[in-house]
């Protein structure tokens, strides 16, 4: 279920931007709040976006990855949640990223879909695996961070795409995972967000201790929908939309503050989500989150 870089790996798996010293290298980044290694509450901007890059839908215009790179140039987000995107799209928006962040360290991930009809991967039209994916800002000095992956049990039969789930855990600051919900049937996907946060999320933090957690996707259910996202919710989560499907849950121990709809200017049919989230990781476990029955 899950990947530990061991020493070599990490130096491979994260990109160190040379450059000044950490503070020296915040403070010149566009205005407004980012990941700070510093004691105490930070400020942590998610950005989540639905890309539309698979090449098989009829949302895919070929432009949207390019839209997410001025997004991502522009608000300078420290973590980006990103779904439906192609394994070779990762190495462009994580250079974007890699750029707005100079003198720290940035981590990515990526998970594939899986495809039923073949047991092997879904794929883009361009032959690469398709899935979701992760940025992060990681703290200075780094200390190493896990990623973990794999594919909800529940799935819709009727769905060719085997939907996943991606978790990032940085210790001692954040527990950050995306992924994309079945939008086929609202039952399975109020099932696979039940299994990502009852199951995926307390067996990574048993094992890697307690972060705070934030998720960002498309989950595809809706405040007030029927099912209802807030079902999903275990006691002690939060959570924000975009007014549709695009979802950003935490725990309680996150508070959630400003949070606007970024326009993708018609290059895929959801437009981003930023949110603006304030992380307490001295308060460990913040409410004591208990498993639904």
């Amino acid at each position: 279920m899950s990947e530990q870089p061991p020493a070599a790996g990490r130096r491979r798996g994260v990109r160190r931007v040379l450059a000044v010293a950490w503070l020296v290298a915040a403070a010149a980044l566009p205005a407004g709040p980012s990941v700070a290694d510093a004691p105490g509450s930070t400020t942590l901007r998610v950005l989540q976006m639905n890309l539309c890059n698979s090449g098989r839908a009829g949302c895919y215009t070929g432009r949207s990855v390019t839209e997410a790179v001025e997004v991502i140039r522009a608000d300078a987000p420290g973590l980006v949640t990103l779904n439906e995107i192609c394994q070779d799209d990762m190495a462009v928006l994580e250079r974007a990223f890699a750029g707005v962040h100079r003198g720290g360290s940035v981590g990515s991930a990526f998970a594939v879909a899986g495809d039923r009809p073949s047991g092997d991967a879904t794929r883009c039209r361009n032959g690469r695996p398709y899935g979701i994916g992760l940025l992060i800002r990681l703290p200075q000095p780094y200390r190493g961070h896990s990623v973990h992956r794999g594919m909800h049990p529940a799935q819709d039969l009727a769905d060719p795409e085997q939907r996943a789930w991606l978790c990032v855990h940085v210790p001692h600051l954040v527990h950050a995972c995306t992924t994309h919900l079945a939008a086929t049937s609202g039952t399975v996907a109020l099932a696979q967000c039940g299994h990502l946060l009852d199951t995926v999320v307390p067996t990574i933090r048993s094992g890697a201790g307690y972060a705070p957690t934030v998720v960002g996707g498309d989950l595809n259910l809706r405040h007030g929908g029927s099912p209802d996202v807030r079902a999903c919710l275990p006691p002690g989560y939060r959570r924000v939309d975009d007014g549709g499907v695009q979802q950003i849950l935490t725990t309680d121990d996150v508070a959630i503050g400003a949070r606007r709809s970024v326009g993708m200017r018609g290059t895929t049919d959801h437009p981003g989500l930023l949110v603006t989230l304030t992380v307490d990781p001295a308060r460990p476990g913040g409410t004591v989150i208990a498993r639904r029955r």
